[in-house]
């Protein structure tokens, strides 16, 4: 099964059947995505109504272009549409099963959803996952009188098509949730999941993101043209995307927010994000999403 689901209403695992969605950002909607074209029951949440009105487009879209590319019959993007619901209040997470948080990488930001959702969430056995990239679930398991029910459930960008989920259990994660979360990720939602210790970074970022600023470094300093560098990973390692481009796909902001929570938590020089990503970052620049990053995206 491709990364967007089998859109033929898969068997729930554990009981898991209504998913809860917060942010509708590129990560949340496509997460939402997926778990509609697998057959859930999906409701989305945002802070204000424009945000929702423009995280529904993303999904509309998406779609759509799914549809466009074979990857769905117009049957199956219907059969998703009816699925998704969407709403500016969190207490219509009442009934969720799962809830998925998909927000900015700040920790105070996910911090204090987390709260909330602990006391609008009425299931007892719900589980409140987190997509972060890098913040120490730990943190975000404490705000919650239900630590053992919280952990990382961290996709990677486009949801619908990157195969892999990391499931990265907090201290006080039971090994109970974990499984769930496992065979939801797998059997659901035809992902392959990996588990990661809560160290920041996890596994996938705490190898690519050192590549990442490694690249910008050599950019910054003049080593090589912007042009050479991808070229060079992309021709000469077979990369399908060379470094800068895949930091803009990213987004450097996002970029920059991992590359600092690395270098708070671990102390290594080589996980501090350059001054010229933060300049870049600081002007607005922040890649694909912004029209521009290290590339121009008219």
């Amino acid at each position: 099964m491709d990364g967007l689901g089998n859109g033929q209403g898969n068997t729930p695992a554990d009981g898991i059947t209504r998913v809860g969605v917060v942010g509708c950002g590129q990560m949340g909607a496509g997460i939402a995505e997926v778990c509609a074209r697998a057959g859930l029951d999906v409701r989305v949440a945002e802070t204000t109504g424009e945000a929702l009105e423009l995280g529904r487009t993303r999904l509309v879209n998406s779609l759509g272009r799914a549809v466009e590319r074979g990857k769905a019959t117009a049957a199956q993007r219907d059969a998703a549409l009816e699925r998704l619901s969407f709403t500016t209040d969190l207490g219509e997470f009442a009934d969720r099963d799962l809830v998925v948080e998909a927000v900015v990488e700040n920790e105070q930001v996910k911090t204090e959803i987390f709260h909330v959702l602990d006391q609008v969430v009425t299931r007892p056995d719900a589980i409140l996952a987190s997509n972060t990239s890098a913040i120490p679930l730990v943190n975000l398991a404490v705000a919650t009188s239900r630590p053992a029910q919280v952990l990382g459930v961290h996709f990677f960008n486009p949801a619908q098509v990157q195969r892999l989920v990391e499931l990265v259990p907090a201290l006080t994660t039971s090994e109970e949730t974990v499984e769930r979360a496992e065979r939801l990720v797998t059997e659901v939602l035809g992902k392959h999941a990996i588990r990661a210790q809560d160290r920041s970074g996890f596994v996938v970022n705490g190898l690519l993101v050192p590549y990442l600023l490694s690249a910008v470094r050599m950019f910054e300093a003049g080593a090589a043209s912007r042009d050479d560098i991808d070229r060079g990973m992309e021709l000469g390692c077979a990369h399908p995307q060379g470094p800068l481009k895949l930091a803009d796909l990213i987004g450097l902001d996002t970029v920059a927010s991992i590359a600092e929570s690395m270098y708070q938590e671990h102390k290594e020089p080589l996980y501090a994000p350059p001054p010229l990503l933060l300049r870049m970052v600081a002007a607005g620049h922040l890649g694909r999403k912004s029209g521009a990053g290290f590339y121009a995206y008219p």
